[in-house]
């Protein structure tokens, strides 16, 4: 669903395992790393749209995760000029996204890439909490120190965020 600014619904989800390393995870046949994350259908909810997007994506089930959070506002990112399709329509200029924190209450062996036809992933890692502001594309970089900002104290509750330099 694209908005009549141009954005497009958008969920993304960072899992993390019982030591509080985050999934990151590499897109299929290419060199970039993000999280999880994908669009909302048209008259889905942003939970709904998060259970389908876990599977789609990395074959967990709604058994396999615990909600820890949510994002409380939209958070926006601009696609580059060069990523924005004219010649569709409605276009879209970028995403509007609420984020997820979850918890992985599974085995890792349940992570799995191949519950569609074109999978979205093709390898993934644990990483220390930060690393993903850093590693991911250039103009996804505020969504994602945004959406770990607010998302720390559900992690390390009473201690307080220092940012690694990038």
């Amino acid at each position: 669903m694209i908005d009549d600014d141009g954005y497009r619904h958008n969920v993304g989800i960072i899992l993390c395992n019982q030591r509080n390393k985050l999934f990151w995870a590499r897109r299929a046949n290419q060199d970039g790393w993000q999280f999880p994350q994908g669009g909302i259908d048209d008259g889905e909810m942003p939970d709904d749209a998060m259970y389908r997007e876990l599977y789609e994506e990395i074959g967990l089930k709604p058994e396999h995760v615990e909600v820890m959070g949510r994002t409380g506002e939209w958070a926006y990112y601009d696609l580059p000029e060069r990523f924005i399709r004219r010649n569709s329509f409605p276009v879209c200029k970028g995403q509007k996204q609420i984020w997820y924190m979850l918890r992985l209450v599974a085995e890792e062996k349940d992570i799995r890439f191949d519950s569609t036809n074109t999978p979205e992933f093709d390898s993934w890692r644990w990483v220390d909490y930060w690393e993903p502001a850093f590693d991911v594309v250039h103009f996804k970089r505020n969504v994602y120190l945004s959406a770990l900002t607010e998302m720390w104290t559900l992690l390390f509750p009473g201690i307080t965020p220092h940012l690694p330099r990038s």
